[in-house]
C-alpha cells in the first residue's frame, strides 16, 4: 500500500507564500512579556464588573455595537454611523483594504511599519509598496507621496509608528493629505494614540480630519491604553460611505457582548485608565533616557514600547533578553522591540541593555 500525500483545495499562490502572522512569544511564569505591547495592568474593578455582571453568553451580540457607537459618537461629536466597531483595529484595516483595493491596485505603507501590513493587500489581491522609513525610523512622508500612482487605493500611516515609536506630526499630515488624490483612502493608524506626549503630533479625532477630508479614515483601539487586547475590540471614525464599505466587507457578529460592555465600562472609568497611561509614559521616558546614557541610539518613543536598532545583532541580542527572562519582540536585522511592562522590569531590561551593548 503506498501513503501519498491527500490531493487538496488549490490555494492561491500569492497565501500559500505568506507568511502566518507572528505573535509575540508568551512568557514563562518568572519572565517579563514584553514582546506585544500589553497593558501591564491587571483590569479595573468596574471593569471586571461589567464583564460578570453584564454579558449574556447564550445569546449573540448586537451585530452594530450600537451602544459602544453611541457613546462614542457623543464622546467625539460625531453621528455614530461615522464610528465603525471591529474585533481589533487591525480587523477595520483588513475590511477597509478589501473595500479599496483588489487585483491591479497598490496599497502604500511605511516600511518597517506595524508586521500585519504586508498581508492585507496581499489578501486583498492587491500590491503592497513599501517605503523606507527615514534614518530616524520615522515616516517618510514626502517619499511615500511620490509613490503614490493612478493605481493606488489606500494608503496606510502609523503614529506612533510601530515598532520604532515616532510621530507624524500635525503640519507633516496636513501636507501629506494636500498632495494625495481625494480618491484614496487614508487610513490614519492611531493605536496608540493616548500615550503621546510629543507637541504638535497629530491627533486624527481632535483635529476632526475626516470632516476636511472625507478620504481619511482614523483607526483607534480598546487593546493598549485601555487594557482590553484580550477582549479584541477597535474603532474607526471617519465618512459614514467609507465605514459603510467597511461594515459590507467584516465578519458579522465578531464583536462580543463581553469586549463591547467593558469597553463600555471603560470609557466609564477613563480618568483611572489615563492615570496607569501615565505611569507608563513614565517609565517609558526613564527607559529612553538610561538606554540612551547607555549609549543605545534610541528613536523618539511615543507609544508604550522602545526600539533598539540592532541591525544584524538582533537574534543575538534578543536571545541574550531571553536568557534573562524578557520576551522581547526581535525583526530580524533591523531592531528589537521592547514593550513597556512592569515597573520591576524596567530594572532588567536596562541591566541586560548594557551587557548587550
Amino acid at each position: 500500500m503506498t501513503v501519498t500525500d491527500p490531493i487538496l483545495p488549490r490555494i492561491r499562490p500569492t497565501i500559500a507564500a505568506l507568511a502566518p502572522y507572528r505573535q509575540g512569544k508568551q512568557a514563562g511564569p518568572d519572565a517579563y512579556k514584553l514582546s506585544s505591547n500589553e497593558n501591564p495592568f491587571e483590569p479595573l474593578p468596574s471593569v471586571l464588573d461589567a464583564l460578570q455582571y453584564t454579558t449574556p453568553i447564550n445569546r449573540y451580540p448586537d451585530a452594530t455595537a450600537g451602544r459602544l457607537r453611541e457613546r462614542l459618537g457623543i464622546r467625539f461629536s460625531v453621528d455614530p454611523n461615522q464610528v465603525h466597531v471591529a474585533a481589533g483595529s487591525v480587523s477595520i484595516l483588513h475590511q477597509l483594504i478589501l473595500a479599496t483595493a483588489s487585483v491591479g491596485d497598490e496599497v502604500i505603507y511605511a516600511w518597517r511599519s506595524f508586521e500585519a501590513y504586508p498581508s492585507l493587500p496581499l489578501v486583498a489581491g492587491a500590491t503592497g509598496v513599501q517605503v523606507p522609513l527615514t534614518a530616524d525610523f520615522r515616516h517618510d512622508l514626502d517619499a511615500m507621496a511620490d509613490a503614490v500612482t493612478d493605481r493606488t487605493r489606500a494608503i496606510i500611516l502609523c503614529t506612533p509608528n510601530n515598532p520604532t515609536g515616532p510621530i507624524i506630526t500635525s503640519d507633516e499630515f496636513a501636507n501629506f493629505v494636500a498632495r494625495v488624490p481625494g480618491d484614496v483612502l487614508i487610513v490614519l493608524d492611531e493605536a496608540y494614540a493616548e500615550f503621546v506626549t510629543a507637541p504638535g503630533a497629530v491627533d486624527g479625532l481632535a483635529e476632526r480630519v475626516f470632516e476636511r477630508h472625507p478620504n481619511v479614515v482614523v483607526l483607534r483601539t480598546f487593546s493598549k491604553a485601555y487594557g482590553l487586547a484580550g477582549l479584541r475590540i477597535g474603532y474607526a471614525i471617519g465618512n459614514e460611505k467609507v465605514l459603510d464599505a467597511a461594515r459590507s466587507t467584516g465578519i458579522p457578529l465578531s464583536v462580543t457582548s463581553a469586549a463591547e460592555n467593558a469597553a463600555i465600562a471603560s470609557l466609564d472609568a477613563e480618568s483611572e485608565l489615563l492615570a496607569r497611561v501615565a505611569e507608563i509614559v513614565e517609565r517609558r521616558t526613564r527607559l529612553v533616557e538610561r538606554l540612551r546614557a547607555q549609549g543605545w541610539d534610541v528613536p523618539d518613543a511615543q507609544g508604550n514600547f522602545v526600539w533598539l536598532p540592532t541591525g544584524e545583532r538582533t537574534d543575538a541580542v534578543a536571545a541574550l533578553f531571553l536568557q534573562n527572562d524578557l520576551v522581547v519582540r526581535p525583526f530580524a536585522g533591523d531592531g528589537i522591540r521592547i514593550s513597556v511592562g512592569e515597573d520591576a522590569s524596567v530594572a532588567r531590561v536596562l541591566d541586560v541593555a548594557a551587557t548587550a551593548l
